[in-house]
């Protein structure tokens, strides 16, 4: 399970604080798989990022009960100056996932082939986008945050994607961040709607899009 209780997310700016996320409340149980919906800006990936760890709250506690990905393809916690390969290696021994099975399955489905033994600096933003899915799929994560900005590649590697971790791996859970009302419906159980830093839950995902064109 995965509980948000009494989150809130506030950022300085110059013109003063910020609250993007404010005193939200949200749980999630293994296999689930739940939509976040909002404008951008809303604070969508702020909050995947949050579960995930990657960013902390301002106040409010989260209780991450199951193991849980980094916002899939987002490669921002990579070191630049070891190569794909050592990456891959740090990232196994953090979740004492065993590194020499995960070697051929990251260098065939990232498709980087000598790159991986090139420093992650000189990766163009795709690239790292392929070997952070690809490290994520290697890890056996109870629940996996997805968000719509990440997509990268042709059809072909979008499909090969969508095999992997909707088909082999739909018994996690999920949280999924995007606009594409479709998407949403395919694969979410349920929504939620983040307006004014508010955030509003509904069981149906039809009815979360109802509200949320209500309030566009």
């Amino acid at each position: 399970m995965i509980e948000l209780k009494n989150v809130t997310k506030v950022y300085s700016t110059r013109k003063g604080p910020r609250t993007v996320l404010d005193n939200i409340n949200l749980r999630i149980e293994k296999g689930e798989k739940l939509g976040i919906i909002g404008q951008n800006g809303a604070g969508k990936s702020t909050l995947i990022r949050m579960i995930s760890g990657a960013e902390s709250a301002t106040s409010g506690h989260i209780y991450r009960g199951m193991s849980i990905s980094w916002p899939l393809a987002f490669g921002g916690a990579f070191q630049g100056s070891l190569t794909g390969m050592d990456n891959l290696r740090f990232v196994c021994r953090v979740y004492g996932v065993p590194i020499e099975p995960s070697i051929p399955f990251v260098q065939s489905f990232s498709e980087l082939g000598n790159y991986l033994n090139e420093p992650v600096k000189k990766y163009s933003s795709g690239m790292r986008a392929r070997l952070a899915f690809a490290i994520s799929m290697a890890v056996n994560f109870d629940c996996f945050l997805i968000d719509e900005v990440v997509v990268v590649g042709d059809s072909r590697f979008h499909e090969k994607c969508h095999n992997e971790l909707f088909v082999k791996r739909q018994d996690r859970a999920m949280i999924i961040v995007s606009h594409d009302a479709a998407y949403i419906q395919q694969y979410c159980d349920r929504a939620a709607v983040i307006k004014s830093g508010q955030l509003t839950y509904f069981e149906s995902v039809d009815d979360a899009y109802t509200f949320y064109q209500a309030q566009s």
